[in-house]
Order: C-alpha cells, then sequence, then structure tokens
C-alpha cells in the first residue's frame, strides 16, 4: 500500500491534485490507516496514471470521467472511445490552427517593428487594436 506521497511521486501528481480527483470522484476514496492516513493500491495506482496521462493528451476532466467509466466496463462496445478520442483529436486540430494563425500574426508583428522608440512600435500598436491584424486568431484566455 501506498501513501498519498509516494503516489504522487511515484505518478508525477501533485498531493493537491489527487484529493482533488478523490473530491470530484475521479479516484476513489481511498482506504485509511488507523491513523487515518490515506493508502493507495495498484489500482489506484494505474487509475491515477490513467487520469494522469489522459490529462497530458489534453482530454478535459468530463472526458476522463466517461473514458473511465468505459474503462471500469470492459464488455461495452470500443465505438464510444472512439469517439471521445476522435473529439479530442478535433479539438487539438482547431488549437493547432489557431496557434499557426497566431505564429504568423506575431512573426508579421515583429517583422514590421523596426522602431528604435517605444513610441514607434509596432508590435505595442498591433496589441492596441486588434483590427491590425491579418487573421482572426480568436480569444484566448
Amino acid at each position: 500500500m501506498l501513501a498519498i506521497g509516494t503516489l504522487a511521486k511515484r505518478t508525477g501528481t501533485k498531493v493537491q491534485t489527487i484529493r482533488y480527483y478523490e473530491q470530484i470522484g475521479l479516484m476513489p476514496e481511498p482506504g485509511r490507516t488507523e491513523g487515518g492516513q490515506r493508502r493507495y493500491g495498484d489500482a489506484e495506482l494505474d487509475r491515477l496514471s490513467f487520469i494522469r496521462h489522459s490529462r497530458q493528451l489534453g482530454f478535459s476532466l468530463e472526458a476522463i470521467r466517461e473514458l473511465l467509466d468505459f474503462s471500469d466496463t470492459p464488455d461495452r462496445s470500443c465505438a464510444q472511445v472512439d469517439a471521445i478520442a476522435q473529439r479530442q483529436l478535433r479539438e487539438v486540430e482547431a488549437r493547432l490552427v489557431r496557434l499557426e494563425a497566431l505564429r504568423v500574426e506575431l512573426q508579421r508583428m515583429i517583422g514590421a517593428c523596426n522602431a528604435d522608440r517605444v513610441a514607434d512600435c509596432r508590435i505595442l500598436e498591433v496589441l492596441r487594436d486588434h483590427q491590425e491584424c491579418l487573421a482572426d486568431h480568436g480569444a484566448t484566455t
């Protein structure tokens, strides 16, 4: 059985994140020692590794919840799992398109800036007025 700190180190996940996943139901409530310390076994290690890898691939927590549900019922059809992965791929591809537009715009801004003074800086001018951009690169947070 693993303590939460050991589980965190083995999966590369912060302790606070593990607790959060327990709170929102992605991870089951762990067993506890008589002293109340959390203890995790191989099943929890595997589940957390699954969650961590899914997050690294950009899946939302809701999509991970769906994937875990399918994983917990292995006799079901894989078609819906494939649909979730396809949806994620479309989202990644859309982000790549937005990132490429951002790259092009940043390159253009930098290339257009040949001022010696901040008062004449083309980069700052474009950042002040979105209409100066060549493409709509979408809102980001």
